[in-house]
């Protein structure tokens, strides 16, 4: 649906970006994803949110690694004054119990951390494109889903999902609204993703995805007036310090990115 969806609305655009680059983008972004998901069979939910909340981390040092991006120390810390509130706001204290029996490094966490050093060379390899190409959030969106759908396709065909799908839904015939519903509304949000990664950067969008989950479950607080606990409201502090903090003292000169640019 997303591939349907910038075919129809887009124009041809000038990208000189080698398909390669996109072609690895996809995978790792496919391999994050999926390792995230497979690691919801080894922990609970709220570990995988908090493990997750810790994505512009790998983002930031694969950003230095493979884009040979700069950050000043400040900006560092902003990132983490955001990810420690989101991880105390969304910290489930009845968890607590249930865990701290039966908890120990194991096949969840290390797929969390798969899954998020795949999401750091995402952002690395897309911060590389935009230094040295002339990218467009809507080439971009529409070769990494290209590549998504030929990856995903030779999944489903070596895991046998392909056949079983049609039997799925022919046993639940109402799965199709849900399933079109969803793409749709994935297909919208992927284009404004793809518009901040090319315009602001990888960083600034993963500082958005996960700060989003925030303001998802704040917004459900006050419109359904559910009390915050203590922990909660620091949480809520620190993110909005680091967010502030971000926005006026973490920018960073692009002119060595522009130098490349032009160069080519």
């Amino acid at each position: 649906m997303n591939l349907l969806l910038v075919t129809a609305f887009t124009g041809k655009v000038n990208d000189n970006t080698p398909t390669c680059f996109y072609g690895t983008c996809a995978f790792t972004y496919l391999a994050a994803m999926l390792s995230s998901n497979k690691a919801l069979l080894y922990v609970p939910y709220p570990t995988q949110v908090i493990g997750k909340s810790c994505k512009p981390i790998p983002v930031m040092i694969l950003g230095v690694l493979v884009a040979k991006k700069r950050y000043p120390l400040r900006k560092y810390l902003f990132i983490l004054l955001i990810i420690l509130g989101v991880a105390l706001f969304m910290y489930n204290d009845k968890s607590k119990s249930t865990l701290s029996t039966n908890y120990g490094f194991g096949w969840g966490e290390i797929l969390l951390l798969f899954s998020l050093t795949m999401d750091g060379l995402t952002g690395g390899i897309q911060d590389k494109v935009r230094a040295r190409y002339l990218c467009n959030s809507n080439s971009m969106m529409y070769q990494m889903n290209l590549w998504s759908v030929l990856f995903s396709s030779i999944g489903l065909w070596l895991t046998g999902e392909i056949f079983t799908f049609p039997i799925f839904v022919k046993k639940y015939p109402e799965i199709l609204f849900n399933l079109v519903s969803f793409s749709i509304a994935s297909a919208l949000g992927q284009y404004f993703i793809f518009m901040t990664v090319a315009e602001f950067g990888p960083l600034t969008c993963s500082i958005a995805t996960t700060t989003r989950k925030f303001f998802t479950v704040l917004a459900s607080v006050i419109f359904f007036q559910n009390p915050l606990t203590l922990r909660q409201w620091i949480g809520t502090v620190l993110v909005f310090l680091g967010l502030s903090l971000d926005s006026f003292y973490g920018k960073t000169p692009v002119k060595k990115e522009k130098a490349c640019s032009e160069t080519k």
